[in-house]
């Protein structure tokens, strides 16, 4: 009988039940035959700097971490990647093996990987983006955009504050919409983005039209319940092209996974069938 625990690793919120990252990392230590194991952990924001300390301790390799504490688990990293220092947030946490916490954001990756395995054909540099809210999924979004190549950036945010933030710190190549003239914005736009809840189940639809998008925009949407949004299905009635929101999600778990368990996994139709429930 082996003594050597198995890899742990999970995701920590408050709340927690809803995530669907425990049936995607499960679905891979499976896939690849990995003896470890990844769990919901329930940590409210007054547990949250002791229960991340003791993690480490108890054979945990890393963490995801989700709302309302992707930014406090940036400041208690002792490393940070350039990513997640830019967006000011971190979702990805690996425990070094002195008991060090290095941060990550894999957000903004999983999104440009989706669009990638989703749209083949699509650039960042095909012409400019439409970014739709400016919350902290638009911020990850927006960096990676921009570390693809889009030269014009249009952002859109129903409170202009918020919206003028970002374009303080991505610069010249943000350029701030009206909220109330985010279809007029759509003209030119090559890619087109809701980071907004608008659209999600129990949430009101996203006020905008398509009318002025080019005939081969691909429009986005990081909702995916429903997966087929009002939005996304509002561009599918116009023959765009459009990649639903799950796949973001399936693809900002890769690196985490490689870190902590060890290998590579892939984003298949079969782990989204697992994702979905089917």
């Amino acid at each position: 009988m082996s003594n050597i625990a198995p890899p742990l690793a999970g995701v920590i919120g408050f709340p927690i039940g809803h995530s669907k990252s425990p049936v995607l990392h499960g679905y891979w230590l499976r896939e690849l035959g990995i003896q470890g194991y990844y769990v919901p952990l329930l940590m409210s924001q007054a547990e949250f700097v002791g229960g991340l300390r003791s993690l480490p301790k108890l054979g945990f390799k890393g963490v995801n971490v989700t709302l309302p504490h992707k930014i406090p688990a940036l400041g208690l990293a002792d490393t940070v990647t350039d990513r997640a220092a830019l967006i000011g947030a971190a979702n990805t946490l690996t425990f070094k093996s002195d008991g060090s916490i290095s941060a990550d954001n894999t957000d903004g990756y999983g999104f440009i990987q989706n669009l990638r395995q989703n749209a083949p054909d699509w650039n960042a540099s095909n012409g400019p983006a439409l970014v739709l809210g400016a919350g902290g999924a638009a911020r990850a979004i927006v960096s990676a955009l921009l570390s693809e190549g889009v030269t014009e950036l249009r952002l859109a945010n129903r409170t202009r504050g918020r919206a003028d933030m970002l374009a303080d710190q991505f610069g010249a190549k943000v350029e701030i919409i009206d909220w109330n003239r985010a279809s007029d914005a759509m003209d030119g736009a090559m890619t087109i983005v809701n980071t907004t809840s608008l659209g999600m189940e129990g949430q009101p639809d996203l006020p905008v039209v398509l009318d002025a998008a080019p005939k081969n925009a691909v429009v986005t949407d990081i909702v995916y319940t429903p997966i087929k949004t009002p939005f996304l299905m509002a561009a599918q009635d116009r023959s765009l092209k459009t990649v639903d929101g799950l796949g973001m999600l399936l693809h900002q778990g890769v690196p985490g996974f490689e870190n902590w368990f060890g290998a590579c996994p892939e984003v298949t139709g079969g782990l989204r069938n697992a994702v979905l429930g089917l």
